[in-house]
């Protein structure tokens, strides 16, 4: 078991994953999603999901756990950075296909796709417009990580090499920046 890791009634969760990618153990897995899933959906629910994305994230993540338990390998990670990071990809991936069409600069295009809607692409510019200020207000260092993070689909170890700074720095400026984002784009709803 990991260092930081603190077993619960003595319960070590890396040899449950263990159990799990080697067995297909049912009992092993059902202790590490009882332990797991309310925790992974308190995460999520902290990084700003609401309920029921924060539900069904922390349910995929668990059934990552079950289909990748073979992948696992404790002396690289304890079992709860290895769920949590399994939850958090699953996050930010959600948010990139989600925000990939939104566009940053100032360049979308003056006609309306007219397979599109009226309403629809009113509501889809009325969004890319308030996306658009909102990241606009956002410090010059924020913009540049999520524009990297997210319209590039850069990962964060080439964004940090990238930009000259380390790697927590990034993840805790995409962090910083969706926040002001999210509580921005409430203000221009």
């Amino acid at each position: 078991m990991a260092k930081d890791e603190a077993p619960v009634a003595g319960v070590d969760y890396s040899r449950l994953i263990v159990a799990v990618a080697r067995a297909a153990d049912r009992d092993a897995f059902t202790v590490l999603f009882g332990h797991f899933a309310p925790r992974v959906k308190a995460y999520l629910l902290r990084t700003g999901s609401d309920d029921a994305l924060a539900d069904e994230l922390a349910q995929e993540a668990l059934l990552s756990v079950w289909r990748k338990a073979a992948s696992f390998d404790p002396s690289r990670a304890s079992a709860a950075t290895w769920i949590f990071t399994i939850a958090r990809n699953l996050r930010v991936d959600r948010f990139r296909k989600e925000w990939r069409d939104v566009a940053v600069g100032d360049d979308l295009p003056d006609a309306v796709d007219e397979a599109v809607a009226p309403d629809e692409s009113l509501s889809g510019d009325e969004r890319n417009e308030r996306v658009r200020q909102a990241l606009r207000k956002l410090p010059p260092d924020q913009i540049k990580v999520i524009e990297l993070s997210f319209f590039e689909e850069a990962p964060h170890a080439e964004i940090a090499k990238a930009l000259g700074i380390p790697l927590g720095t990034v993840k805790s400026r995409i962090r910083i920046a969706m926040i002001k984002l999210r509580a921005l784009l409430d203000e221009l709803s």
